[in-house]
């Protein structure tokens, strides 16, 4: 299923649906209050006529119901009040529990559902991210509007009601805000939809260049490029601040025209009840209801502007957010009602899988995998891996090797051929190759801005001692005994705080750290000096054993790996050019 398949048919209406059903009694319960809170100006409206009619009386009776009137007036603003702060303390509880239940359907959906997720990440983190924050945020304000939508009708029919009694003529003229809003939105609703979502689109570009800004200071400053790179967020800052602004202008020009249309009925209001006001059938009191209710019936008008404008926007958002979904998902399970665990504690995660059978060989047979983007990738390659071994891919820039190694966990989509673990086929990589069979140091060092020992577990079961063999086997045992907080030394963002060897080898300890039956190793020591390089090596490959506890399958071109490999896989251009084992 495309892309294009799985937004086209999006229904704001009934994705806003869906969410209202989650945790339905928090909904009703905060959204009833708010409903009384904005149809409570019919009350106060009530005694506002009374007490204006009192007044013209004069009489001293009049004078002694004009006290408990405005007694009850001052009342009842005041049960207003009450009402909206305990609608304020209640609507967070639905608000957070539906944010949080979108986010986690999409990241579930990216970690743990079948089929690479590198494919539909956006190319962007401030992309993702953008989506994430934003695009859920659109689609909450739509269901949120909605309880705001509905206490203005509740308010509107009862008034229009009260009105119409009083004056069926003034009270048709109070309806015309609505029209002229609803055409004027339903003429813009195509504009609206996207500028909206290319502003969007250029707020995640400005996200991914200040994120670049922040973590590459360091080479920006060694290339003397901090101008061109300021020049260019600038660049993307104003065209990020055109869409917004564009954006902007279509949501006030609807406020805009509500409000004069609100001000046009006010003063035709005025000019047809001036008549009637001579002649006595409209009463002072009568004109005080009206000028109050106008002012609040200008706000359905103006809701039902918004609701629509609300409608687009989240057929965007959630169209967006459906992309990152997994292929054989759509819409619906972007709104799944999943539990969340926000004031009750998580069950534990599930303990890593148990190997009934010990790891014999990995057969590679005729793998091809294609990245979309640049239609380039490998080409029928073949190879085995056997326990104990080490084998090494290598080749020039470009030739294919991080493509290989990236197919042959799932985290690239595998066209055509078979992977096999024991004689086995393996059906869905990315679910089978994962730890304990199977753990993985990328070429590029993730670290994230915690504890070392945080970053070496990442939820992980393991205790001291099998960090301790992790760190020794990585040559990363010293270097942790000289920190000052040794593992609980924080590494800052993205691992600054270490050096970029010390980055490499806390990778393969996160690795070693899983007791893998094959460990994949890319570019692993290419921050490394000569010494420590020779050091890491002996400890992966467990120099004082006759043979590893595991495979190893590295990518690497240097020449102490080479040295110390069972069997070479050679690529060039995507395909084997030369596959030969080692005497």
């Amino acid at each position: 299923m495309t892309d294009d398949d799985r937004t086209q048919n999006i229904s704001s209406w009934w994705v806003g649906w869906r969410l209202t059903r989650y945790k339905s009694v928090q909904y009703l319960l905060g959204g009833a209050l708010w409903v009384v809170v904005i149809a409570f100006p019919i009350l106060t409206g009530l005694v506002l006529r009374a007490l204006f009619d009192r007044f013209s009386h004069g009489t001293e009776a009049s004078l002694r119901e004009i006290g408990w009137l405005l007694a009850l007036f001052v009342l009842l603003d005041v049960v207003r009040q009450a009402l909206m702060w305990l609608a304020i303390a209640t609507w967070p509880f639905w608000w957070n529990s539906v944010q949080t239940v979108l986010r986690t359907n999409v990241l579930r959906s990216i970690l743990c559902s079948r089929g690479p997720a590198a494919t539909r990440l956006p190319a962007s983190s401030g992309e993702a991210l953008n989506r994430f924050r934003d695009d859920v945020e659109d689609i909450l304000l739509l269901v949120d509007i909605w309880i705001d939508l509905t206490g203005d009708a509740v308010f509107a029919a009862i008034a229009l009601a009260i009105m119409y009694q009083i004056d069926s003529r003034v009270t048709l003229v109070v309806v015309l805000p609505m029209v002229i809003i609803i055409v004027v939105t339903r003429s813009l609703s195509d504009r609206i939809k996207a500028t909206h979502s290319a502003a969007r689109s250029a707020a995640a570009n400005v996200s991914e260049q200040l994120g670049g800004l922040f973590g590459g200071v360091l080479s920006l400053k060694v290339a003397g490029a901090e101008s061109a790179a300021i020049a260019r967020l600038r660049e993307h800052n104003a065209i990020r601040r055109t869409l917004e602004v564009r954006a902007r202008l279509l949501t006030d020009l609807l406020d805009t025209v509500t409000a004069s249309s609100v001000e046009l009925s006010t003063g035709i209001v005025l000019l047809l009840v001036a008549p009637s006001m001579r002649s006595g059938t409209f009463t002072v009191g009568d004109l005080a209801l009206f000028t109050a209710y106008v002012g609040w019936l200008g706000s359905l008008p103006r809701r039902v502007g918004r609701t629509m404008y609300r409608l687009r926007q989240t057929t965007v958002a959630s169209g967006r957010l459906v992309r990152l979904l997994a292929d054989h998902e759509d819409h619906r399970d972007l709104v799944a009602h999943n539990p969340i665990y926000l004031r009750s504690p998580a069950p534990p995660a599930p303990p890593p899988p148990t190997i009934t059978e010990p790891f014999a060989r990995l057969d590679v047979e005729g793998i091809t995998a294609v990245h979309g983007s640049t239609a380039r990738g490998i080409t029928d390659v073949s190879f085995t891996i056997e326990r104990g071994e080490l084998v090494v891919i290598t080749g020039a820039v470009g030739s294919g090797k991080t493509t290989l190694v990236r197919a042959i966990l799932g985290l690239l989509p595998i066209e055509s051929g078979t992977l096999r673990w024991n004689g086995e086929v393996v059906v869905d990589p990315d679910a089978t190759l994962v730890p304990p069979r199977v753990a993985y140091a990328a070429q590029v060092p993730r670290l994230w801005s915690a504890s070392l020992r945080e970053n070496l577990e990442l939820g992980w079961p393991v205790d001291e001692h099998g960090i301790d063999v992790a760190l020794r086997l990585a040559r990363l045992y010293e270097d942790v005994g000289e920190m000052t907080d040794g593992l609980d030394t924080l590494v800052g963002p993205r691992g600054v705080r270490l050096s970029g060897g010390q980055l490499q080898r806390a990778l393969a300890a996160r690795a070693l750290v899983r007791q893998p039956e094959l460990l994949v190793v890319d570019d692993l020591s290419s921050a490394l000096d000569v010494e420590t390089e020779r050091a890491l090596w002996d400890g992966l490959l467990d120099a004082d054993r006759t043979a590893p506890p595991y495979a190893l399958l590295v990518v690497s071109h240097r020449p102490n790996v080479l040295e110390r490999a069972d069997r070479v896989v050679v690529l060039s251009g995507g395909r084997i050019l030369e596959s030969s084992a080692i005497a």
